[in-house]
């Protein structure tokens, strides 16, 4: 699950002068400078700088033109793509953010939000929806489409849902009643639907959940719950499968733990080799699955090849 880490200003503060001092150290015995700020993100940065180098030197200047500038400014390197960016057609221009994801261990998998944003994922994905149908040839204007927008973003919220939940607090355990029984619990043809990582197509079709309890049983409905833990949120087969077993073996200390998945893909059934109806099976055992071949063939027995 992402962290969040909402910035203040003198969080801020803080790392300004830490652009300001590299900055230094690229000019040493320059008193002024020229700084192009990044559209959005970068102006505040730029103003949060100045306020900073406020009596000192180097001055900063600004410049609406990249190519006449020292230095380019933004609040965030993330992905790296405005750093490319920028790269490419200013390549003797030093790149500064207040914030750079890929050199900040703290900040590597968070979701980073400054003061001067505010936190409208549903807006966000309206505008990004919006301008997909611009770019497919649609007019986003037209009456069939108009909700269009906010449908898919309310709709990627649900689908994405799986981000915001701990496993852990999904497996529910209990002693009393699981402290005798140690034969195998499975819960069989599971629906489920995800999502492929690589195209956002959809996929989707059955698991069958089990284990052999080590003292502790969960409530039935926590598998089928756990599953949708993992399965809403983008996905690759094989690693959803993974995800549900390592869960249960991390979280309820069983002595084992199997899922086994079958699904279609529409990625690969729409487009593509357009192989209709075909169906990838993803198995994986832990504990005594693994190393028990009549526990493995019990399992994998009870559902058909």
């Amino acid at each position: 699950m992402s962290k969040v880490h909402h910035l203040k200003f003198n969080d801020l503060t803080l790392y300004a002068e830490g652009v300001a001092k590299a900055l230094r150290q690229q000019f040493p015995g320059r008193t002024q400078l020229t700084c192009f700020a990044v559209p959005r993100g970068g102006v505040p940065a730029s103003y949060i700088l100045k306020i900073v180098t406020a009596g000192q030197e180097p001055s900063i200047t600004m410049r609406s033109n990249p190519h006449q500038a020292d230095f380019i400014l933004d609040d965030i390197i993330d992905s790296g793509d405005t750093l490319r960016h920028y790269d490419n057609i200013c390549p003797t221009t030093p790149f500064y953010a207040l914030v750079n994801k890929q050199r900040t261990e703290e900040f590597a998998d968070s979701w980073v939000i400054f003061p001067w944003e505010h936190q409208d994922v549903e807006g966000d994905i309206t505008v990004t929806v919006t301008r997909l149908l611009q770019q497919i040839g649609e007019n986003p204007k037209r009456g069939g489409l108009l909700e269009t927008p906010s449908r898919v973003a309310k709709a990627w919220q649900h689908w994405s849902s799986g981000y915001n939940v701990d496993p852990s607090t999904v497996l529910k355990e209990f002693e009393d009643g699981g402290e005798t029984y140690d034969e195998m619990i499975v819960v069989k043809d599971i629906p489920f639907y995800s999502h492929c990582e690589h195209h956002l197509a959809p996929f989707f079709g059955t698991a069958n959940i089990g284990y052999i309890p080590n003292g502790k049983i969960v409530g039935l409905s926590k598998l089928s719950r756990l599953l949708d833990v993992f399965a809403n949120r983008l996905q690759v087969q094989e690693r959803l499968t993974t995800q549900v077993a390592d869960a249960l073996m991390d979280h309820l200390k069983p002595r084992g733990a199997a899922v086994s998945i079958r699904a279609r893909h529409l990625c690969m059934e729409s487009r593509g080799i357009k192989r209709q109806g075909s169906e990838t099976v993803t198995n994986v055992l832990r504990g005594v699955f693994r190393t028990d071949t009549a526990a493995r063939a019990e399992f994998l027995g009870l559902f058909g090849p």
